[in-house]
């Protein structure tokens, strides 16, 4: 897909830009300069929506009024049981996070939002978000979970764990939008992007 303006994620996760990368949409990335863990909502959903406008609003104000553009802002929040839970805080933490979820579903919501000049044609409504369902395994040993966690692999993730990396061998299925777990629902984007080049 051909996509006649420049397509900016607002963060600095490679993962996310890689996605879309993978599908032709050239991407930049600039990290948004707020502090994520400042911004409180009152549900999970809430949550990830205020943080993904809130790295949107910032990179568009960084890039100025002269920037053409669509800038994309997403966030993911983990809960179960209408809980969110963020990174983990500790290698501890991260042990008892990964236990809790043992035997158990849980959801991954990323919420994205669009913003800028060209964004203006898609207005608020555009943005959205996408749920997937994960269940982890039962089988997993406390050991298996320590080594894990010894990794340092998905200590900077939403649930502590990176579907893409060796934290695959914790989830027993995924229902919905595998893309969504690694952190941007593709599919979601990719539609929104070609209104946008449509015009």
């Amino acid at each position: 897909m051909h996509v006649p303006f420049r397509v900016v994620l607002a963060t600095a996760s490679r993962w996310r830009a890689q996605l879309l990368a993978d599908t032709g949409v050239p991407v930049e990335l600039v990290p948004a300069p707020i502090d994520e863990e400042a911004i409180r909502a009152g549900d999970p959903v809430a949550l990830a929506f205020a943080r993904a406008r809130a790295k949107a609003d910032a990179v568009a104000a960084l890039l100025g009024a002269t920037f053409e553009g669509v800038v994309i802002g997403a966030d993911q929040v983990a809960h179960v049981d209408g809980v969110a839970f963020g990174k983990p805080l500790s290698p501890a933490d991260h042990r008892q996070r990964l236990r809790q979820l043992r035997g158990r579903g849980h959801t991954l919501s990323t919420a994205v939002a669009f913003r800028g000049p060209r964004a203006t044609q898609l207005a608020v409504a555009a943005d959205f978000v996408e749920h997937t369902d994960l269940h982890f395994r039962a089988d997993v040993a406390d050991d298996e979970i320590d080594a894990y966690v010894a990794t340092g692999d998905g200590s900077g993730c939403a649930g502590g764990y990176r579907a893409e990396g060796p934290g695959a061998w914790l989830i027993e299925r995924i229902d919905g939008d595998g893309s969504n777990v690694i952190g941007l629902p593709v599919f979601g984007v990719l539609a929104r992007l070609r209104r946008l080049a449509a015009g």
